[in-house]
């Protein structure tokens, strides 16, 4: 195991969680919850901890609410003391949990992310000629809660973290059978969900080369130069899922095909030598403008809240070649302010 054995003595302590609290409240400083407990941090904190060496920690019930992304998904969001418990959690388990993952797995890893999936999945796509694409159904509400056990109990030896993780595990997910499920919004559940997919990357990353790989959490792609040894690689995950994980492949989302007719991946559409918008994202960008512009309009929102919210959905289209569709779409709807540059 590389790095220190996590400990829950070192986790459960007043430094561990003052960091934790610094890192949970980034971008939420603003939200009543949030400002209230940093108000009182030496208290809560100390509180926190207390109920942690203890035993006597529970989490406190979610609050969850839909949206869509495209889909619909049901949000569980933890109390703000909870969260300060998610991140240093994960502080403590991530270099036990990075010890066996590959590099080519992309979600809740620093130095990775979209961006970085999508520019490795390109560079893939200008190499081989084929990809299999691969989606976990409703990985997220289905994942086994004992195939997570067993799969950490290789990576983590102290019972208190243990029996920690085993509460926000008891916790449950909003419509998910007992047993079973992470809940959508958890900093926790980002990092199982990762790492319950890690024999499915050393599985194909290791057993069937050469191949190219990338996975961000549930979203799969496996390049080669044959068919033939793409859909005998699918047979190899397709058992795998279903007798080690518990869970079940997408089968109508499962398809082998040329790169050159375009790989959907990330709400984008990768090509070997460029990456588009998918139409349905396209739209759904072109919505959240229009909207924003009529909040600012009305002067429900500032101009400066307006503009960074721009600059974020902005930001987040710039992943594919779509300058001129932005430009066009900002220079009628936007205006700009003077000496800025679209």
């Amino acid at each position: 195991m590389a790095g220190p054995e996590p400990t829950f003595a070192r986790m459960a302590t007043f430094p561990a969680l003052v960091e934790a609290a610094r890192r949970a409240s980034r971008s939420h400083r603003r939200t009543r919850e949030v400002a209230s407990f940093l108000l009182d941090l030496e208290p809560e904190v100390l509180a926190l901890e207390r109920e942690l060496v203890s035993g006597v920690y529970r989490p406190r019930p979610f609050r969850t609410f839909t949206i869509r992304d495209p889909k619909p998904r049901t949000i569980s969001a933890a109390a703000f003391r909870d969260r300060v418990v998610h991140h240093a959690l994960c502080a403590e388990l991530e270099p036990a949990l990075e010890s066996g993952a590959v590099p080519w797995s992309f979600a809740c890893r620093e130095g990775k992310g979209v961006l970085a999936a999508l520019q490795h999945s390109r560079r893939l796509a200008r190499r081989y000629r084929y990809v299999l694409k691969l989606d976990v159904r409703h990985f997220f509400e289905t994942a086994s809660h004992a195939v997570l056990r067993r799969l950490l109990r290789k990576r983590v030896r102290d019972a208190s973290l243990l029996g920690l993780i085993d509460r926000f595990l008891e916790a449950g997910a909003p419509g998910s059978a007992p047993g079973r499920g992470l809940p959508i919004g958890n900093l926790t559940s980002q990092h199982f969900a990762n790492f319950y997919l890690g024999p499915l990357d050393r599985l194909v990353t290791r057993g069937c080369r050469p191949v190219g790989y990338c996975r961000y959490m549930d979203d799969i792609l496996v390049f080669h130069q044959s068919k033939t040894s793409l859909w005998q690689i699918l047979q190899a995950v397709d058992d795998l899922a279903r007798t080690r994980l518990n869970i079940e492949l997408k089968e109508e989302v499962t398809r082998v095909l040329p790169v050159t007719e375009g790989i959907l991946f990330l709400g984008f559409v990768l090509f070997p030598g460029t990456i588009r918008l998918d139409p349905h994202r396209a739209r759904r960008w072109r919505r959240r403008m229009r909207a924003l512009r009529r909040a600012l309009d009305r002067g429900l929102v500032s101009e400066e809240h307006a503009q960074r919210a721009a600059d974020s959905l902005t930001g987040w289209a710039e992943h594919a070649e779509t300058r001129s569709f932005r430009r066009a779409w900002v220079s009628r709807h936007w205006p700009q302010r003077p000496g800025e540059e679209t």
